[in-house]
């Protein structure tokens, strides 16, 4: 599930970079995210009943992260590779995994990581825009955010009608932050193409990591984060024509191997099942 989600993501975040040209950054990303929360709503149609207001505001909290997350790193990608972007926020899930990890493993499977991070970023070419890295950074604080608030929000809410509050409080909160500016460059077109977008990124991927987190827990999840860094390497190859360097491949290795390692060591003994509230 959880590999399954990082294809979504970076190939629709691919398929967004391609937009940028047309709508910007913030356009790009508001696009996402307005129709991430449109769709859920009317998909999942979330009860009252399946909330507490204390599991309703964790939601919201998500919600705030989620469009976070997703504004900074469309600014990021749009000043630096895909794949070196990845590479940056993949710190938050770095960061996660070590604050939480335990035994041995604590710091081998996120020091394989780590060390493939730095050889796909290669920091010392000094060739990487720094305000692209800052946004990238940023992204990488929210995106550790995200991480332990979505696997609290499946382990309380049944269902996924967490996502159901969160997409559009994501969507609300891009609106009020970008929206008078990019709502005159929207065309039929471009809102039409969205739709598509927003199913690949964020609603399957989003949906697909909230289902992984009930079943790994939060060290093992963020260190196979490690290999989403690998896949946007691979889509900018494919779909953007950013070719790695040797380095670049020795790292894609270097995470996956991290990657594998931690979900192979990282189930959670006992996978909660959320209760709906009141039944």
């Amino acid at each position: 599930m959880a590999m399954g989600s990082m294809l979504c993501v970076q190939v629709g975040l691919a398929v967004a970079v391609a937009l940028i040209d047309r709508i910007g950054v913030e356009g790009a990303a508001w696009l996402r995210l307005a129709w991430a929360g449109v769709l859920m709503l009317v998909i999942v149609r979330p009860r009252p009943a399946a909330f507490t207001r204390k599991t309703f505001l964790v939601c919201v909290a998500l919600g705030v992260v989620t469009a976070s997350v997703t504004m900074l790193f469309m600014a990021a990608a749009g000043r630096i590779p895909l794949g070196t972007a990845s590479a940056l926020e993949f710190l938050g899930p770095l960061g996660v995994a070590v604050a939480n990890g335990k035994g041995g493993g604590r710091l081998l499977w996120p020091g394989f990581a780590a060390i493939g991070v730095v050889l796909l970023t290669s920091p010392w070419a000094g060739a990487v825009d720094p305000v692209g890295v800052l946004y990238a950074l940023g992204s990488a604080v929210c995106w550790a955010g995200y991480i332990l608030l979505t696997q609290r929000v499946g382990d309380e809410v049944a269902g996924i009608n967490g996502l159901a509050v969160s997409m559009p409080v994501a969507g609300l909160v891009s609106t009020i932050v970008v929206g008078p500016t990019v709502l005159p460059r929207m065309t039929p077109e471009i809102l039409l193409v969205g739709v598509g977008l927003a199913i690949l990124l964020p609603v399957v991927p989003f949906a697909l990591e909230m289902l992984a987190l009930r079943r790994l827990n939060t060290a093992a999840f963020g260190t196979l984060m490690a290999l989403e860094p690998a896949f946007a390497m691979l889509v900018g190859l494919i779909i953007l024509h950013q070719v790695p360097g040797p380095g670049g491949v020795l790292g894609i290795f270097l995470v996956v191997a991290a990657g594998v390692g931690a979900a192979r060591t990282g189930a959670r003994s006992s996978p909660p099942v959320p209760a709906e509230v009141g039944s």
